[in-house]
């Protein structure tokens, strides 16, 4: 796990990227690699590295060539299969000077090309440069745990593991708002690669390659989502699920030079992955867990069930409404993108508590709901299709209850909102985006604080560039697909994810996003997965024996965090002076007036206020929006270049 970065001069003709341009990039990405700092730089390319060291710790610096210096890499994440791989190309003549999975990249592009990408199973950014073709390479893992940005300017292209670093590269760069970025933000709660929230700053796609030789630019998917073809039992399922899972974790827990611990919320996938983690790791296994002092979003009691039945080494960190307040502007600073939730800033903190432990490494649950279809979203998705299929059944009214069981204890009136709610546009059960349409919408309208409202609708952007196989899958299918393509790399391994992780120099590794994994779990039949409303039925399954009925059987929990009500109390004075009225108007993407009545709603409520999800969601966006202004537009922080241990300089 590291910070990437680099500069290529695609005309020829050009100045060489200088030292000192790199040296910033470099030091704005400290926290991602704080162990050694890289470089190599020729008269047309320079690549610089940032590192924490998890495997082949001496010998592992990058930038790392092959043989003879002609290919050059920077590469952030993990390849698993390095072992596997190092072995095949060895066969083939390769030999190597290192033992890490770094060197494993270089030898299998010199042998393979771009298929070598197809080959790995892994989590990975990485930046090739060919110094016999003049070749760039960029190329990111198939789900985008691994964040990679590019800036193509005339002449000129860098990529780089954050936009802080882009910016920290060249000062002329564009740092304005991209209003399509903001209404993706304000719709899917996440920007969908390869958009950004910043005009002139890409994000590459998740598992694709981009190359740029001879003035041209290719970008190519080498992988994408696809369903179905699975032909055995539900039994058969269940242990290919569970030796699939097991392997994954074995290699994540075995394949690192340092202690690997895990995250364990109490839910099911973290439990899963805990129990699998210590069963590879054996005595010494460490947990990490996060405690709320809102009762509402606590799951202290199973998380400590989950610890005691697997003998971990526990350790917790309780967190406040007021420790979200004080940590949200750094936690933004990270993100580098609007949140419409608060959810990303305990994860800060309890990735804080990792690296405090002495850990760099954790395994985390993340994945599983996408990919074995465990959101609640995708159970309304078969409620509502069957509402619309069915309008005169008895039926409907009790399944809502069935899946939300609190709405039985509900006042009659809200139950009527509730089904009025999931009710709205069911003639469209047959289109794209049947399932989300109502969180979409409900995002969307938050776009009336807007000044400006962008002219490209993002959903019908966003369903205009569906694959071709998608009308052929199952509605299943096709939530699941959205699930990912909007949500997954965008925000839940983005903002709470690798961000949340780096700012404290912690590696996340995703056990459910194995490359064999996803590939198993996405040819399951429906029912496999979804047994009428019972969600991740063959993961429950694969998981007796080893997490505790009563957490195999529990109503589901999604991760949440207190959002409006944490601004209620004391504020630090970025906070405050990002939501004044003359920050609002500086940075012109919200009406100031309208911001400003939703700021003195939020501040002038009391510690038992009710707000709604739209007052919520609005706060929370708002803020977020005004502090990446503040702090990556208005004023960018000063960053301190990086001092390199390795260098690579050719004439």
């Amino acid at each position: 796990m590291c910070g990437i970065a680099g500069v290529v001069q695609l005309d020829t003709r050009s100045e060489p990227p200088s030292h000192e341009a790199l040296a910033r990039m470099a030091g704005a990405l400290h926290h991602r690699g704080p162990d050694a700092r890289g470089l190599y730089r020729d008269a047309h390319a320079g690549l610089a590295h940032t590192r924490l060291s998890i495997i082949d710790l001496k010998s592992g610096q990058q930038p790392l060539s092959n043989a003879d210096g002609s290919l050059w890499l920077t590469f952030n994440g993990e390849i698993f299969n390095y072992v596997e791989l190092r072995a095949e190309l060895e066969t083939l003549g390769h030999r190597f000077k290192t033992k890490s999975d770094t060197e494993v990249i270089v030898h299998a592009y010199e042998a393979w090309g771009d298929a070598a990408f197809e080959r790995f199973n892994g989590q990975w950014a990485v930046g090739l440069w060919d110094t016999k073709k003049k070749k760039l390479v960029l190329s990111r893992d198939r789900l985008g745990v691994r964040p990679l940005y590019y800036a193509e300017t005339p002449g000129r292209v860098a990529f780089a593991s954050e936009v802080k670093a882009l910016f920290a590269g060249d000062p002329k760069l564009d740092r304005t708002f991209d209003l399509e970025g903001l209404s993706e933000t304000f719709t899917f709660w996440s920007i969908v690669p390869p958009q950004s929230v910043f005009k002139g700053v890409r994000e590459l796609e998740p598992g694709h390659t981009r190359t740029y030789e001879d003035g041209k630019v290719i970008d190519r998917a080498y992988w994408q989502q696809s369903y179905g073809g699975f032909e055995g039992t539900l039994d058969e399922a269940v242990e290919a699920t569970r030796a699939a899972l097991l392997e994954a974790t074995k290699l994540r827990m075995l394949r690192a030079d340092v202690p690997v611990g895990s995250y364990l919320s109490g839910g099911l996938d973290s439990s899963l992955t805990a129990a699998m983690g210590r069963e590879a790791k054996g005595e010494g296994f460490m947990t990490f867990s996060l405690r709320f002092a809102d009762a509402e979003y606590d799951e202290t009691q199973y998380q400590r069930q989950m610890s005691q039945a697997l003998g971990t080494e526990h350790h917790e960190v309780l967190v406040s409404r007021g420790d979200i307040a004080r940590s949200f502007a750094e936690v933004i600073r990270l993100t580098e993108r609007p949140v419409l939730r608060t959810a990303p800033a305990p994860l800060w903190s309890l990735s804080k508590l990792v690296r405090e432990q002495g850990l760099k490494v954790v395994l985390t649950g993340e994945g599983a709901d996408e990919v074995f279809a465990g959101y609640d979203l995708f159970r309304e998705g078969r409620v509502r299709r069957f509402w619309a299929r069915r309008p005169d059944s008895k039926c409907r009214p009790l399944l809502l209850e069935r899946l939300y069981p609190y709405l039985q204890r509900s006042p009659t009136a809200q139950r009527a909102m509730t089904r009025q709610f999931f009710g709205r546009g069911l003639e469209h059960y047959r289109e794209p985006g049947f399932a989300h349409g109502p969180r979409w919408q409900s995002a969307q309208a938050l776009q009336r604080l807007f000044v400006q409202r962008p002219q490209v609708d993002v959903i019908d952007r966003l369903v205009s560039s569906l694959p071709a196989d998608f009308e052929r899958w199952s509605p299943l299918q096709q939530d699941q697909y959205l699930e990912i393509r909007t949500l997954l790399s965008g925000y839940l391994l983005s903002s709470q994810g690798d961000r949340m992780l780096m700012g404290n120099s912690v590696e996340g590794r995703f056990p459910f996003l194995d490359s064999e994994v996803v590939k198993l779990a996405m040819s399951l039949p429906d029912a496999y997965k979804l047994r009428v409303l019972d969600e991740k039925h063959v993961l429950k399954r694969a998981a007796r024996g080893r997490v505790p009925e009563e957490i195999i059987a529990r109503q589901k929990q999604p991760y949440r965090a207190p959002d409006a009500l944490a601004f209620t109390g004391p504020l630090p004075e970025a906070l405050e002076a990002a939501m004044s009225p003359e920050a609002l108007k500086a940075c012109g993407v919200f009406d100031p007036a309208q911001a400003g009545r939703l700021w003195a709603k939020v501040r002038g409520g009391k510690p038992d206020a009710q707000f709604s999800n739209a007052d919520n969601m609005a706060l929370v966006g708002v803020l977020s929006t005004q502090l990446v202004h503040a702090q990556l537009i208005a004023a960018p922080q000063r960053v301190t270049p990086a001092k390199f241990e390795t260098l690579h300089e050719r004439a």
